[in-house]
């Protein structure tokens, strides 16, 4: 029997992404193989408390959602994962993976939503994409740039372009929660013209930044 490290298990509204403001039932895995300099999920860095998989499916079929999303840390970390995502499928219901991008997804259940965070160079593991995991990605999927500034905002178009990211999936920019105002992400968003939406962490805006469970 499977077993995972579980960080919490929680319904929430879903805070980024195209299907912001959703109501989700969130997995958080316990474990990353990152350090980012602006991490909000410290306490999921380590520790957690151990349940089968088939426990993680029935606690989240509980909440009566139609939406999922296994989260981290880093889900990927964990060898159940994918176990994981491929139950939630078979409840019946629709699944996002969000992930680092660091770890191959060819194991991944391809009706999964993959949800790639590629690190931009002021998160201080730049250099950890996997960089395969582009030509796994389809239009279902999304790949999201945080970017703390204008150095960030040069290096994330250019990745966008060289990777023709666009013509794959959903582009995603967002702003580091604190350190780049909004108003001007979307300047500079506006007068370049790209071709990648505006993300806020609608989850902060609503419960704050410190919160656990949201």
């Amino acid at each position: 029997m499977e077993e995972l490290s579980i960080a919490e298990i929680f319904a929430s509204i879903q805070g980024e992404g195209s299907r912001a403001g959703l109501p989700c039932a969130f997995v958080r895995l316990a474990g990353c193989n990152l350090s980012c300099r602006y991490c909000d999920t410290e306490f999921a860095r380590q520790g957690g408390r151990e349940m089968c998989v088939e426990e993680v499916i029935a606690e989240v079929l509980a909440f009566g959602l139609p939406l999922a999303e296994v989260t981290g840390g880093e889900p990927l970390l964990q060898e159940a994962c994918p176990t994981l995502l491929t139950g939630l499928l078979e409840g019946g219901l629709e699944v996002l993976l969000e992930t680092n991008g660091s770890f191959d997804l060819g194991a991944v259940d391809t009706r999964v939503v993959k949800i790639v965070d590629i690190k931009c160079p002021s998160s201080g593991v730049g250099d950890a994409m996997r960089w395969e995991n582009i030509e796994l990605l389809t239009h279902r999927d999304e790949v999201k740039f945080v970017l703390a500034g204008r150095d960030d905002y040069d290096w994330a178009r250019e990745a966008m372009a060289s990777w023709r990211l666009p013509d794959r999936c959903s582009v995603l920019f967002g702003p580091v929660y604190g350190e780049l105002d909004p108003s001007t992400l979307a300047e500079w968003m506006l007068a370049d013209r790209v071709p990648a939406r505006l993300q806020l962490q609608l989850h902060k805006l609503i419960w704050g930044s410190g919160a656990r469970g949201r």
